[in-house]
């Protein structure tokens, strides 16, 4: 396989083939073919396997959505790293007028307008317009246009200065695998926000140890297909941008340092603070991404030779963000974190019944297949029509369909669920009967996300009485990027969930993540047990287990304080322990 093949994924795919739609709508392009493109964006990310995989066997051609003129676009993105198409509608259309479609409250046909009226090209021209009172006069605009557009434009620029940590994390591992192709390089070690399971991500970072000059390695990564853009930013550090828009900096070493650069290029900077506090009073001291001892260097060949001359353990990197975990590795304290060979099973999972792609069987041979030792099925409930939330009917038949599954099966199970949504006055949405015939039951709010914080607390603490709801999902409901957590007493909720024994969810969702890992060690304190739910809906998302282990682990959680790592019916026994006898 070439090296770009390892550059350029089904993500980066996407991205360019909505670049490549955006550009011709604006050039007001035939409507069919823009739907097209982006049709095809959705497909390609989507994709359950490698693009490379599906473009070789040809299952890419079948996949509905993509047509045979975007097969070839795909095949030359695939193996030249850029799209001749993109590149020429890059000449005809300025790019901040794709950036304008961002914002909320313009279409193409206001953009057009701005443009052809005020020959504005990019956002700083479309702020200043907005500000000194031109965009308001245009015809069908006006003051309120204007406001809602400078708004739009500071939340444009919050939002683009990071990435989904999933996004970023797949941009990280194939430049990794990229790099280690590459001669001189030894290993090559993803670092930075995406190590330490930040939910966000501001840079991608890449460590490489290599066996010959900073100077050669960075002239090999100028050559690398795919690489739009290369900027060296020191003797040791360069940055990278690629096709479809995606960066990264990468940090050469040579082996003697490379645990001293590791751990600074993972950070993050309050833990570098910290560890540098610690490392004085033995008398050494972190400069210049290396470890010294007074005036004489001291070899760091991998990290935990740094933290063992300093006398610590080695600290598992989700935890290095200066909240006391220094300390607790200098007192012997630090936590056995769960892993994820510890999870025994999958739980909240969407199938063809309510608004996923894949039907109960699917998921269930791929979740064994995976290695779990069960499968929580929770499709969406009665209320939630936008999602085709199941009726009791379809409950019964759904439950019937489960059964049988389970009577052909040896050392795997599937679990009766639903994501029932908690209505306004915190009631559910299923009367008790319906509720009972259940394994288990998520409770989510899905609407009125605008409540005060004493009526959405309330809201949550009465469902919480219904004894059988075994676990609050996203309980805080934040869509990363796009939607904040809705005001809830967080400590109210944390003291209720752990006094009747309810679990709070961490939605690995990588769109969600909720709860927050911040959050996580207060509930940990209180007692209160966590759930990791995939909310997956198609197979794709059953990865997204891995994700929440991440984030469960930053939350300094270990194996005994997630539900789902224990065995089966164990895990029944606490999602029913309420329930009337």
């Amino acid at each position: 396989m070439s090296q770009t093949g390892h550059i350029v994924d089904r993500q980066e795919v996407a991205q360019v083939l909505e670049r490549i739609a955006a550009f011709q709508e604006l050039r007001g392009e035939n409507a069919y073919r823009v739907r097209a493109f982006r049709t095809a964006a959705r497909a390609v990310s989507s994709l359950p396997r490698p693009i490379q995989d599906a473009l070789a066997d040809g299952t890419l051609a079948e996949t509905r959505g993509v047509g045979p003129a975007t097969v070839q676009i795909i095949q030359e993105i695939v193996g030249t790293g850029h799209s001749s198409l993109l590149e020429d509608l890059r000449e005809q259309v300025p790019p901040g007028l794709v950036e304008m479609l961002a914002i909320g409250g313009l279409g193409v046909t206001k953009i057009r307008q701005i443009h052809e009226s005020l020959g504005v090209d990019t956002l700083p021209e479309l702020e200043a317009a907005a500000r000194d009172g031109r965009l308001a006069q245009l015809p069908r605009f006006g003051k309120r246009t204007a406001e809602n557009v400078i708004r739009g434009i500071a939340s444009l620029r919050q939002a683009t200065e990071f990435r989904l940590h999933h996004h970023a994390r797949e941009e990280a591992v194939r430049l990794v695998v990229a790099l280690e192709r590459l001669p001189g390089v030894l290993h090559a070690h993803i670092a930075g926000d995406v190590r330490r399971a930040m939910e966000l991500v501001r840079d991608v970072v890449v460590v490489v140890e290599a066996d010959c000059a900073p100077q050669e390695i960075f002239q090999r990564l100028a050559d690398l297909p795919g690489v739009h853009e290369f900027a060296g930013q020191d003797e040791r550090v360069v940055m990278l941008r690629f096709v479809g828009g995606a960066s990264a900096r990468v940090v050469v070493t040579t082996r003697v340092n490379a645990g001293a650069v590791l751990v600074q290029a993972t950070g993050s900077a309050e833990h570098l603070r910290r560890l540098g506090e610690h490392a004085a009073t033995s008398g050494h001291t972190l400069r210049a991404a290396a470890l010294w001892r007074g005036n004489s260097f001291t070899a760091t060949p991998d990290e935990g030779a740094l933290y063992g001359a300093l006398g610590l353990p080695w600290i598992p990197p989700e935890l290095r963000e200066g909240m006391g975990e220094v300390e607790a590795a200098a007192a012997g304290a630090l936590p056995a974190l769960v892993g994820p060979e510890d999870i025994r099973g999958v739980l909240h999972c969407h199938t063809v019944d309510s608004d996923g792609t894949n039907t109960v069987v699917e998921l269930a041979d791929a979740v064994a297949a995976a290695g779990f030792a069960y499968l929580g099925i929770t499709d969406h409930s009665e209320s939630a029509a936008y999602a085709g939330g199941l009726d009791p009917a379809i409950i019964a038949q759904q439950a019937a369909e489960i059964d049988g599954y389970n009577r052909r099966q040896s050392g795997f199970r599937a679990l009766k669920g639903i994501e029932a949504d908690i209505l306004a006055d915190g009631s559910l949405d299923y009367d008790a009967e319906t509720l009972a015939s259940l394994d288990f039951v998520i409770a989510s709010v899905h609407s009125r996300f605008h409540m005060t914080e004493e009526e959405m607390t309330a809201r949550v603490l009465k469902t919480m009485d219904n004894p059988y709801v075994a676990i609050i999902g996203h309980p805080t409901g934040r869509l990363l990027l796009a939607r904040k957590a809705f005001p809830l007493d967080m400590d109210a909720i944390m003291e209720k969930a752990a006094a009747v024994g309810v679990a709070l969810e961490i939605n690995a969702d990588p769109h969600r993540l909720d709860l927050d890992w911040r959050l996580l060690r207060r509930a940990k304190e209180r007692g209160v047990k966590i759930s990791i739910g995939a909310d997956a809906h198609s197979i794709a998302g059953i990865a997204n287990m891995e994700i929440g282990v991440g984030l469960a682990r930053k939350g300094w959680l270990g194996p005994a304080d997630i539900l789902n790592t224990l065995p089966v019916d164990e895990f029944v026994r606490f999602a029913c322990h309420r329930r009337p006898r």
